[in-house]
């Protein structure tokens, strides 16, 4: 059992930045890999980007390459994203989710592999 719980949603104009937080709580030794995804209204969830949580290797959708970045902390039971150079398009709920099955993939990218999610946070881009 993990418990994951999100912060550091807000509003920022275009351009600006944001650093979410999530920290995970419960049987983490058994996480593989923690993940931020995000959902607009009307749309799908869709993948932002990944971590394995023993490697530390990152991995990122396109559409956020080289201006979000994950990481993490605190004794590896906290998972940052920072985002910057927002636009838009990057306005959606924002979930955290943690992965505790075991593989062989390099990256998890599918809401389905993730076992484990938070209740979101908001995050808005004004134009």
């Amino acid at each position: 059992q993990v418990q994951l719980v999100e912060s550091g949603g807000g509003l920022v104009q275009a351009g600006g930045s944001l650093r979410l937080s999530c920290a995970a709580s419960g049987r983490t030794f058994s996480n593989y890999a923690m993940g931020w995804f995000r959902q607009a209204p009307g749309k799908e969830r869709e993948f932002v980007a990944s971590i394995n949580w023993s490697s530390g290797n990152t991995f990122y959708a396109d559409s956020v390459k080289g201006r979000f970045t994950i990481s993490r902390d605190n004794a590896e039971n906290t998972v940052n994203l920072q985002m910057n150079s927002l636009k838009p398009e990057d306005t959606a709920v924002y979930y955290c989710a943690a992965r505790s099955r075991s593989g062989f993939r390099y990256a998890y990218i599918v809401v389905s592999e993730y076992d484990y999610w938070g209740q979101g946070t908001q995050v808005t881009v004004s134009s």
